[in-house]
């Protein structure tokens, strides 16, 4: 377990804080820049200092209980047990626990109920150090007070990634009150510039979509008004809301590259909710749409503005005592649509049930099974899905409301993973300058929010002015390789550069290939050199070459080129209308086919044996609704073939091998050349083993790489 340095700052001076003082403190630390192992880290160094008696880790919501309970777990084994109940949390009080995860629901009945008065009363002049996890959320009503009450020697430290502070104060019946004014001072401050700066979080894109008086000839420049509205008429009319619908249908491909992330829809209450889910459901596309909303009759956010107090955004926590039927009813169904779907067996009617709905679709968005999840206000803080990029917004979100709900995009995840995206319906502009001002400092929009479309056009023709200086020709690239590794470095550099300015570009609703200096075609071709170049360095490396190249530990981020949508099942279907063609367009047909395998990284493997399937089975199959049961057959012959070529010619053991590879193919990790080496029926030398060992790495991992990836 390794510390980034403002972790390492942040622990040492709740330690310091602690040892030398009675006083609290709290950490400011932007969201997605790890709080949880700073937590844990200072949590179990206080554990072992000899005047505190226990520590207690504080969350908001019975979900984050079981979550962060499983995260502290897997920093250090066995470092916590989950409490299921108030009972059980009284016994970690009560014997010698030293570091407890409890929600705040549950500590405040345990200091509150008669029958467990007796037992907790034991403690009450115990050092007790509370941690509070988004203290930004919970700490504001009564609850807080109780818990200072009852531990006359607490010491409270709280971490948020958002304080609240005078201008983002809600009040309630205790008054307005600030993260200063009950945790004391900040300890330590590690914003969102400093995360951005870091390449700890990504920026957001921030795209506002409707009628502007400067948006001429925009995409996003749709027929809904966004300007001017504040009525509620206008705000949910079906006209405005089927416009978004549509809108959102046309454009997710592209937020999303293809769907490769997923994406949430959060609106401004549960009736916009249902019209929403009403209307995507009676539309044509190939979205999987789900939802979830609490049926409490307190579940509206009154001002639309995400700044809400506890029980609004209390996860899968239902109020039983005060239940809107309409609501409940409406939600039944959808959670049956959901059933439908997915194959489970969830209902409203089990609060259990519904909690371990809320928890599977929390599962499944993270596994990108879902593509939008159409939320009032849950999901909206603390829940951590890298795979999420996009955000749509129907809602006046403002201040720490606004920054929770945006930084749910921007978790780092990979290369195609370039910026949080987030499209606006209403006109959010002032309230995100308010909160960036407020989170970092007024003059940090840039830092925070990425650069118009128009400036990314710029730099893509700048990267591509560049670009032909290397490689005016597309012959040009041939021979770089030859010439110096300097060369063809430069080359993949500066395509890279290109590429990832594309997949910048493609999120923007405006993008069109007329406005780059390249064109679409010349970017395909010059992609195809791309990844010939990278083929020939991988062939190489799989040769066991003892010479050291430059080239060898080149990424080449082929993330930002793989596109989901074209698959071998894309292939099949392809092959046919294949079989279906007039005779004499059938060498222009299957030249499309291989050229469009040629232009996708993950098929590029399979090229021959689909080339072989047309060449060598087409003829046979008299039926095209027969191809797919055919190729089948044929893929699997082929597999075995390939099997038992890769065992026979490198002398391996075949069901040592076939572990190696199940684990691969189940873990999605590359195997351990140590794991490789004892699938060898014989023992090498050691200058024998450098070379065996990656070779046949390098085989398994083409051989996964054909068959698998189907």
């Amino acid at each position: 377990m390794i510390l980034r340095p403002y972790q390492f700052y942040a622990t040492e001076a709740i330690i310091d804080r602690v040892q030398n003082s009675d006083k609290n403190g709290y950490i400011w630390h932007t969201t997605g820049s790890g709080k949880t192992l700073t937590s844990f880290k200072t949590a179990q160094i206080l554990t072992q200092l000899p005047h505190v008696k226990k520590v207690v880790f504080v969350v908001d919501r019975k979900d984050l209980d079981y979550q962060t309970t499983k995260e502290f777990n897997s920093f250090s084994d066995g470092s916590v047990d989950g409490t299921d109940n108030t009972q059980a949390l009284v016994k970690q009080f009560s014997d010698d626990t030293k570091l407890i995860v409890t929600t705040i629901q549950k500590l405040n009945t345990a200091i509150s109920k008669t029958q467990y008065l007796s037992k907790m009363q034991k403690l009450q002049n115990e050092h007790i150090v509370f941690i509070f996890d988004e203290c930004h959320r919970s700490q504001f009503g009564e609850t807080h007070r109780n818990i200072t009450k009852f531990f006359h020697k607490n010491q409270m430290i709280g971490f948020t990634g958002t304080p609240i502070f005078e201008q983002n104060a809600v009040g309630n019946k205790l008054g307005k009150r600030t993260t200063t004014q009950l945790f004391d001072k900040a300890l330590h401050k590690y914003v969102i510039t400093d995360a951005i700066a870091d390449d700890n979080v990504l920026k957001f894109s921030v795209e506002y979509v409707g009628k502007y008086k400067e948006k001429k000839n925009s995409t996003s420049s749709i027929d809904i008004d966004v300007e001017n509205i504040d009525t509620k008429e206008l705000l949910e009319s079906d006209e405005r809301l089927e416009k978004i619908t549509d809108y959102i249908i046309a454009n997710h491909p592209r937020k999303t590259h293809a769907k490769e992330f997923t994406a949430m829809l959060s609106v401004g209450s549960i009736d916009m909710l249902t019209k929403y889910y009403e209307l995507f459901t009676c539309k044509e596309h190939n979205l999987k749409i789900a939802t979830i909303f609490s049926y409490s009759a307190n579940e509206e956010d009154k001002d639309a503005d995400g700044m809400y107090e506890l029980d609004e955004s209390d996860g899968a926590s239902v109020d039983e005592a005060h239940i809107n039927q309409h609501s409940r009813d409406k939600l039944e169904r959808y959670i049956g649509d959901y059933n439908a779907m997915f194959g489970t067996k969830f209902t409203t009617r089990d609060s259990q049930s519904y909690y371990n709905y809320y928890n599977d679709i929390s599962k499944r968005v993270k596994k990108r099974e879902i593509d939008i999840l159409l939320v009032v206000n849950m999901f909206l803080t603390g829940f951590d899905s890298p795979s999420l990029n996009t955000l749509y917004v129907d809602k006046n979100l403002k201040y720490h409301g606004l920054i929770q709900a945006f930084s749910r995009t921007n978790r780092i995840l990979n290369e195609k993973k370039s910026q949080g995206n987030i499209v606006c319906f209403r006109n959010l502009k002032q309230n995100t300058d308010d909160a960036i001002a407020l989170f970092s400092n007024k003059n940090a929009k840039e830092l925070i929010i990425m650069q118009p479309y128009e400036e990314y056009v710029k730099y893509f023709n700048e990267a591509h002015e560049t670009f032909m200086k290397i490689a005016p020709m597309l012959e040009s690239v041939d021979g770089l390789k030859d010439e110096s590794e300097e060369k063809a470095l430069e080359f993949i550099r500066a395509f890279r550069n290109i590429l990832r300015l594309k997949n910048i570009l493609e999120s923007f609703s405006d993008f069109q290939w007329a406005d780059l200096s390249m064109s679409e075609q010349e970017f395909e071709d010059y992609k195809s050199k791309y990844l010939d170049m990278y083929e020939k360095i991988k062939a190489q490396k799989g040769e066991g070459s003892e010479k050291v190249s430059i080239l060898d530990d080149v990424d080449f981020e082929l993330e930002l080129i793989h596109k989901d949508e074209i698959n071998v099942a894309y292939i099949l279907q392809l092959l046919g209308r294949y079989k279906d063609t007039e005779k004499e367009d059938k060498e222009a047909q299957k030249n499309n086919i291989m050229n469009i395998i040629n232009s996708q990284t993950h098929l590029r493997s399979k090229k021959e044996l689909i080339e072989k399937f047309i060449n060598e089975n087409m003829l046979h199959i008299s039926d095209s609704d027969d191809i797919e049961n055919e190729f089948e057959k044929f893929w699997e012959k082929e597999k075995e073939n390939a099997y038992n070529k890769l065992c026979l010619d490198e002398k391996l053991d075949r069901e040592k091998v076939k572990k190696v590879v199940d684990t691969y193919v189940y873990e999605e990790r590359k195997p351990l050349k140590d794991n490789i080496a004892k699938t060898l029926l014989f023992k090498p030398k050691l200058l024998e083993r450098k070379k065996i060992v990656p070779r046949v790495l390098q085989k398994v991992v083409e051989f996964v790489d054909t068959f698998y990836d189907v």
